[in-house]
């Protein structure tokens, strides 16, 4: 019985997703995979919570390999990328709460980031752009994260008082069907690096 079950798991997680251009790989503060997996949460939270989103987040500590090669992307890889379930969520942050949580990222060395940049300087977040324009302390922005960063982990204990929207869709799903969607559409798998996060001179 055991035999079939296993046979019929590896033919799914064998299952070839899309096609990676180029060798993408985890760095910091910024590397390619990171780019890729910040931009498709940050283009699947807004697909599926209906609304715009300002910046989104992966933390660096959650994505588990090293690089992923050129070449037919399965499944079973992304499951590596991103073994834990973790569930996208959305929070409403007042500027001064997200300036708080880039600092505690620039703190670690920078994390994977769409929608924003920034400059590490003394382990601290400057020339912060959201949406290519100045941080607004005063405004509330839309983010995205898993729910393990808006819990509290990753010393994110500034994000847990604030109320997360939830439609029970895993982080990792939000990477399978942006990837889908990229293969659908005829288009590879692909990102480069934009100095998104990077070190002051």
């Amino acid at each position: 019985m055991i035999r079939p079950y296993a046979d019929s798991v590896n033919r799914i997680m064998n299952q070839v997703i899309g096609n990676v251009a180029t060798d993408l790989e985890k760095k910091q503060p910024e590397g390619s995979l990171g780019n890729l997996m910040a931009d498709a949460v940050f283009a699947e939270a807004s697909r599926v919570f209906s609304k715009q989103v300002d910046v989104a987040f992966i933390n660096y500590g959650g994505i588990r390999v090293a690089q992923i090669p050129a070449g037919p992307l399965t499944l079973n890889q992304v499951f590596e990328m991103m073994p834990f379930d973790n569930l996208l969520v959305v929070q409403q942050l007042p500027g001064s709460v997200l300036q708080e949580f880039l600092d505690n990222i620039a703190a670690r060395g920078g994390w994977p980031i769409s929608g924003g940049q920034f400059v590490i300087r003394n382990k601290k977040a400057t020339d912060v752009l959201i949406g290519g324009q100045p941080l607004d302390l005063n405004r509330t922005y839309t983010v995205v994260n898993s729910d393990y960063v808006a819990n509290g982990g990753d010393d994110a204990a500034m994000l847990r008082s604030f109320p997360q929207e939830n439609r029970g869709f895993l982080v990792r799903d939000a990477l399978i069907h942006y990837f889908k969607g990229l293969t659908a559409k005829g288009e590879a798998i692909t990102a480069t690096t934009s100095n998104r996060v990077r070190h002051a001179n």
